[in-house]
C-alpha cells in the first residue's frame, strides 16, 4: 500500500522537476533558478518517502546517487566534504575482502576432496570452467579497450587528478620487472598481506591451504572445513550489513565526484553499462552458442528449459536464488543427476562467466578514468586478480562490487569510478547473473555429453528409472 501511495507523487514530481529544468536551461521559459531547483529538491525528497516505503537497498542506492549528484551539481564546496563517506564505506569494504576470499576458496577447493572419487568427471568440469571464463576474460578486456568507456575529457580528467595523491602515486612509482610482478604474487607472510590489502597473495595462499587442506585425513579435514564454511557465511551475512551502508557511501561519493568534475563521469558510466551488455551478448553468441553447437545440445529444448532459471537470476540479481529451478531444468532434458549436482553447485564457485567478464570491463574502466595507461600484461594481472578473487561469491548480490573495490584499492588506484559504477550496479548485476545461470546449465549438459550420459530425445520415464539408481551417489549441495 505504501508503494502505490507515494509511487505516483514521486514520479510526477520528478517528471515536472525534470521538465522545468530542461525548459529553463534551453530558454523556452524565462524561470528564476530557484524554481527548477526548488523542483527537483522537492522531487528527490518524494523519492525518498517512497524509498523508506519499500525498504529496497537498491533503491535506495539509486535515490542517494540522484541526490548526491544534485547536491554536487548545486552546492559543489561543500559536496566535495562528502568524500569521507565514501571514505567510510571503503574502510569496512577492506575488511570484508581477505576473510571473504580466504574462506570462500578454501569451501570452493577443499570442499571438493572427493575428486578422486568423481573422477575424470571432476578434472573435465574444471577444465572446461577454466577454458569458458578465459574467454569471458579476453573477451571482456576486448570489449572495454574498444569502447574505452572510462576514457574521461582531459579537462576533467585534470580536475579529477588534481590533489589526488593515488595519481600521483601511480604515476610516479617506480618500474617494476617480471621478477618482481611474479615474486609479489606470493606471501612471505600472510598477516602482513592481510595488512596490506594484497588480495592476489591472499588468494595464493587460500589456494594453498585449500590443497593441503583436502590432502589430511577426513577427521582433521572434517573441523577445519566446517570452520571455514561457518567463516564464509558469515563473511556473506558481514557484506549483507556493510552494504546497508552503501547508500550514504554512493551519495557520498557521487556528491564529491559530480562536485569535482561535473556530469561527465556519469555519461561514461552509461556507456560501461551499454558496454557490458554488448560484451554479454557476444560471449553468448561467440561462445556458449558454438559450445552448444559442438556438444550437440539440442538448442530448442535447452532454451525452454533455462528460460525461467535464467529469468529469475535477472530479476533477483541473485544466481542461488535460481539454483533449484536450473537443476530441474537440466534434469527435465537428459542430464543425469549426479552430473547436474555436482557439476552446478561447484560451476557456481569456479565457472562465473559474467561476473569474470564484467570485472575485467570494470577494472579496466576504473584505470581509464583514472587516466592511467595499462600495457596488455598489466590488464591480464588485474583481471586475473578479480577472477580469482571471485571464485565463490555468485550468490551474494554486490560482493563482486565489494572484490573490485578493494582489488582496485590493492594496485594503487583511485576507487572514486567505483562508487560511479556502484550507482548502476544493480542493472548490471541483473545481465551479468543471468550469464552465470546460463554458463552453469550449459556446462552441465556439456559435461554430461563430454561422459557420454546426456540422455537424447528421453523420455520421462527413462530418465526417472535413471534417477532411481543415481540418487544415492548424487553430491550433496554445499
Amino acid at each position: 500500500m505504501k508503494l502505490s501511495r507515494f509511487a505516483a507523487p514521486a514520479l510526477v514530481l520528478l517528471l515536472v522537476a525534470v521538465l522545468l529544468t530542461a525548459l529553463s536551461h534551453y530558454g523556452v521559459l524565462a524561470l528564476p533558478p530557484m524554481v527548477p531547483l526548488a523542483a527537483r529538491w522537492v522531487a528527490l525528497v518524494a523519492l525518498m518517502v517512497w524509498a523508506a516505503g519499500r525498504r529496497s537497498l537498491t533503491f535506495w542506492i539509486v535515490v542517494s546517487m540522484l541526490v548526491g549528484a544534485e547536491a554536487g551539481a548545486d552546492f559543489p564546496g561543500i559536496a566535495q566534504n562528502f568524500k569521507v563517506l565514501s571514505d567510510i564505506f571503503l574502510h569496512l569494504v577492506k575488511t570484508i575482502i581477505a576473510p571473504l576470499v580466504f574462506a570462500t576458496l578454501v569451501v570452493g577447493i577443499a570442499g571438493h576432496a572427493d575428486l578422486k572419487q568423481v573422477g575424470r568427471m571432476g578434472v573435465k568440469a574444471l577444465v572446461y570452467f577454466e577454458v569458458v571464463t578465459t574467454f569471458a576474460l579476453f573477451i571482456g578486456l576486448a570489449a572495454i579497450n574498444l569502447t574505452k568507456a572510462g576514457k574521461l575529457d582531459p579537462a576533467v580528467l585534470a580536475a579529477a587528478q588534481s590533489g589526488t595523491s593515488a595519481a600521483d602515486a601511480i604515476a610516479t612509482a617506480p618500474k617494476q620487472t617480471a621478477a618482481d610482478i611474479i615474486l609479489h604474487i606470493f606471501p612471505e607472510n600472510i598477516a602482513k598481506s592481510i595488512a596490506e590489502g594484497q588480495v592476489l597473495q591472499v588468494v595464493v595462499f587460500a589456494i594453498i591451504f585449500a590443497i593441503g587442506l583436502a590432502m589430511v585425513p577426513e577427521k582433521h579435514r572434517r573441523p577445519m572445513l566446517a570452520w571455514s564454511e561457518s567463516l564464509s557465511e558469515v563473511m556473506f551475512k558481514f557484506t549483507n550489513v556493510v552494504m546497508f551502508f552503501a547508500p550514504l557511501g554512493v551519495g557520498g561519493a557521487m556528491a564529491y565526484t559530480v562536485g569535482k568534475m561535473g556530469f561527465a563521469p556519469l555519461l561514461n558510466a552509461l556507456q560501461l553499462l551499454l558496454t557490458l551488455y554488448g560484451a554479454l551478448i557476444a560471449f553468448v553468441l561467440l561462445i556458449l552458442l558454438p559450445v552448444a553447437l559442438v556438444a550437440r545440445i539440442p538448442l530448442k529444448r535447452f532454451v525452454q528449459a533455462v528460460a525461467e532459471p535464467v529469468s529469475i537470476a535477472f530479476a533477483t540479481t541473485s544466481s542461488e536464488a535460481a539454483l533449484p529451478r536450473a537443476m530441474e531444468a537440466m534434469v527435465s532434458i537428459g542430464v543425469p543427476r549426479r552430473v547436474v549436482a555436482f557439476v552446478m553447485p561447484t560451476g557456481y564457485s569456479f565457472n562465473l562467466d559474467g561476473t569474470t567478464l564484467y570485472l575485467s570491463l570494470a577494472a579496466i574502466f576504473v584505470a581509464q578514468a583514472a587516466g592511467v595507461e595499462l600495457t596488455f600484461g598489466q590488464q591480464l594481472v588485474m583481471v586475473f586478480t578479480l577472477m580469482l578473487t571471485s571464485k565463490g561469491v555468485a550468490g551474494v548480490p554486490r560482493a563482486s562490487l565489494v572484490i573490485l573495490l578493494a582489488t582496485v584499492a590493492s594496485f594503487n588506484l583511485p576507487t572514486w569510478p567505483v562508487f560511479i559504477i556502484l550507482g548502476i550496479d544493480a542493472l548490471m548485476d541483473m545481465a551479468r547473473t543471468a550469464v552465470n545461470v546460463l554458463g552453469n546449465c550449459l556446462a552441465s549438459a556439456v559435461i554430461a555429453r563430454w561422459e557420454g550420459e546426456f540422455v537424447d530425445n528421453y523420455q520421462h520415464s527413462e530418465i526417472t528409472e535413471l534417477y532411481e539408481t543415481e540418487v544415492e551417489t548424487a553430491t550433496p549441495l554445499h
